[in-house]
């Protein structure tokens, strides 16, 4: 394998990482709208992932850094294309970060509503988007000879990007029902299954659809593979929604996790060896050969991410691990008191 398939690996699973870890506490924070019957249970939900949603956002950050750093053309070309959604998607990741912080400094039910808004939307905006945004790759853009983007926004968003949006939006949800059960005790607990259930029915006919669109666009040896890894994301899908109902959240969350990533093999594979493909002109498509950095620049980014990488990873293990437990009503102080 050369350098710069090593690095488009690395990237998809940097991205994947990121709609995993990610995935969970998006949906966790649309469940806080309409799941949560009230701001006890809202804060319930809201500290089940307090530890480690600022840490799960660190792969967004990471993703980014090394599609600019070994794909310069990929990160230029597509993240010009896409300017105007990612601004709104930062712009909510902002919001929703603050959200989190300054919910409880002010005891007004005005205040805390209004951030709560922004904790829901925070979550399912990004949730949606990033999905229009990873399957726009998959279904191509509009590049010139130049790789320069001649398009507009009718050429992103189409009812594949759509579809793609409301994917890892349903994903989402059903991933951060299976985390809220997996963290929580008594009613919450109980209304988290039922929640995932339902969802889980909804999951597979939509992701199925989707992931049978996307291998559709192939039209190479690679289809037969590609197929078969969309019926095990489906099974993944099927495999969640009944063992949920057996009050098995670990494996259930664990089946939502294989699919959220099944889905994102799914996208990344069907674009090898290209990046980002063109709708109007074959050579204005970006390849990995021909968008990645120099070889001098990936071995060096190599000899660096080789060790680190590891380590990240042990670490934020460790800190799942320390904060395991199960919460519940019983742990939230009483309001007007010192909360989060």
């Amino acid at each position: 394998m050369d350098l710069a398939t090593f690095w488009f690996v690395l990237v998809a699973i940097l991205w994947i990482g990121y709609l995993v870890l990610e995935g969970f506490d998006f949906g966790v924070g649309m469940l806080t709208r309409r799941f949560a019957r009230d701001d006890t249970e809202r804060r319930v939900l809201i500290n089940t992932i307090g530890p480690v949603w600022d840490g799960n956002e660190v792969w967004m950050v990471t993703a980014v850094g090394a599609t600019f750093a070994a794909f310069p053309e990929w990160y230029a070309t597509a993240w010009s294309s896409y300017y105007l959604p990612l601004v709104l998607v930062l712009v909510l990741l902002i919001l929703r970060g603050l959200a989190f912080e300054y919910r409880a400094k002010h005891d007004s039910h005005r205040w805390r509503q209004w951030w709560d808004g922004a904790i829901f939307w925070g979550s399912a905006g990004p949730a949606f988007f990033w999905g229009v945004l990873l399957a726009g790759f998959a279904q191509g853009l509009p590049l010139d000879s130049n790789h320069d983007f001649v398009g507009d926004m009718t050429d992103i968003i189409t009812p594949y990007t759509v579809l793609g949006g409301v994917v890892t939006l349903l994903l989402s949800v059903l991933h951060g029902a299976h985390y809220v059960a997996l963290k929580t005790v008594g009613d919450i607990r109980d209304r988290a299954r039922i929640v995932a259930a339902r969802v889980a029915v909804l999951a597979v006919a939509v992701t199925g659809g989707f992931a049978t669109w996307t291998v559709s666009l192939r039209g190479d040896g690679s289809f037969t593979w590609l197929a078969m890894l969309t019926g095990g994301v489906t099974l993944g899908l099927l495999a969640a929604g009944l063992v949920i109902t057996r009050r098995r959240e670990g494996w259930a969350f664990a089946a939502s996790f294989a699919a959220i990533a099944g889905v994102g093999i799914v996208l990344f594979a069907s674009l090898y060896p290209q990046v980002v493909p063109s709708t109007v002109d074959a050579s204005g498509s970006l390849t990995v050969a021909g968008a990645s950095s120099t070889e001098y620049t990936l071995t060096v980014m190599t000899w660096v991410a080789v060790p680190l990488v590891p380590l990240v990873l042990l670490y934020q293990g460790w800190v799942y691990w320390t904060f395991r437990r199960r919460i519940g009503i019983q742990h939230i102080a009483p309001a007007g008191a010192s909360q989060h």
